[in-house]
């Protein structure tokens, strides 16, 4: 069961109950998904215009369930824009970029190409 009685004073104070969060749908449209979804017990419901990180992860643990519809995942595109192009409903947006596109370190630094400009390792006097 996903819902438990809580720990400590809260129980006398009428919040008896705490219960675990379940999976997140997200979309786009709401073509009766909100209605359809509220009856279920721990299922959150959220446009995808209103997204929270509260609510992508709730207490800072990342890992919850996200349902997308295929509206919703099309519309992130729409938000954020893609690497190519810059995003249409924010001025100015663009997607950060990594700093590296190979981010194995130790491998750049000991290849071949490397080791050869470096200087010779100092020993100790």
């Amino acid at each position: 069961k996903s819902r438990k009685i809580r720990p400590g004073k809260g129980k006398m104070r009428n919040r008896r109950y705490v219960m675990r969060k379940g999976p997140l749908v997200v979309y786009a449209e709401d073509n009766g998904i909100v209605k359809a979804f509220r009856n279920i017990p721990g299922v959150q419901t959220a446009c995808v215009t209103k997204l929270n990180l509260l609510t992508l992860a709730p207490g800072g643990h990342f890992g919850r369930f996200l349902i997308w519809t295929e509206s919703a995942f099309k519309y992130l595109s729409k938000i954020y824009g893609t690497l190519k192009s810059g995003a249409p409903l924010k001025r100015g947006y663009t997607l950060p970029r990594a700093q590296m596109e190979n981010a194995d370190v130790a491998r750049i630094i000991n290849s071949t190409e490397v080791q050869s400009v470096l200087r010779p390792k100092m020993e100790p006097p």
